[in-house]
């Protein structure tokens, strides 16, 4: 099973999650993940040293990248990281997104993926971050991947045993209280198909158990 598994801003400033998900990871058996991420509050900190925004978060991209690599090689995983924009593997041109997909077959198929959200913009022949879930949804739509997990921002659901999520549900379905404490904020308006899940039951995956299906 490939998977893709998006990292959000606020999860990617949570060292115990992040921890919690190399370890659920870790134990996953016959899945490659495609694991996407963009920038953190970790931003703001490059932004004091006095570099410019612009430039603050393609370096924090960056620097995300070679952290969650080295992170996820502490819990035995093998994790090729890869922003978008080298070897042209992502790009963007006229506010039209393409990948070099013969890029991607010649990639090796058992280590996990680590895709940043900066791909390459072809009008400036430079790095440009694009939305976390713009990324997944490009990726979902020329990838053969499976599923789409999200990790509920509400930390309760990462502390209780039994996870609540396990259930189906459309967007318009879903209360507005719901979405506020459960769903990333990049994903308010997704209104597509994904899986809400936490770091500690992710483990479980290929199985769908303990993951709220929506859309």
């Amino acid at each position: 099973m490939q998977y893709i598994a998006a990292l959000d801003y606020e999860h990617l400033d949570n060292g115990i999650f992040l921890s919690s998900l190399a370890k659920s990871i870790s134990q996953q058996k016959e899945v490659r993940p495609i694991i996407i991420h963009g920038d953190s509050k970790y931003t703001e900190r490059v932004i004091q040293t006095g570099v410019m925004r612009e430039d603050a978060v393609v370096r924090s991209i960056k620097d995300l990248n070679h952290r969650l690599i080295a992170l996820f090689a502490d819990e035995g995983i093998s994790t090729i990281g890869i922003n978008g924009y080298q070897r042209e593997f992502i790009s963007i041109q006229d506010d039209k997104i393409s990948m070099d997909k013969k890029y991607f077959n010649s990639l090796p198929e058992e280590p996990a993926l680590l895709i940043s959200t900066l791909v390459l913009n072809r009008d400036h022949n430079q790095p440009q971050p694009i939305s976390l879930t713009r990324l997944a949804t490009f990726l979902r739509s020329n990838l053969p991947a499976e599923q789409l997990f999200v990790f509920s921002r509400s930390d309760s659901d990462e502390i209780m045993k039994n996870n609540e999520l396990n259930d189906r549900a459309a967007w318009k379905e879903l209360e507005k209280s719901f979405i506020e404490n459960k769903i990333p904020e990049e994903f308010h308006r997704f209104n597509e198909k994904m899986n809400l899940t936490t770091a500690q039951h992710f483990h479980k995956v290929p199985s769908l158990e303990s993951t709220m299906q929506i859309s």
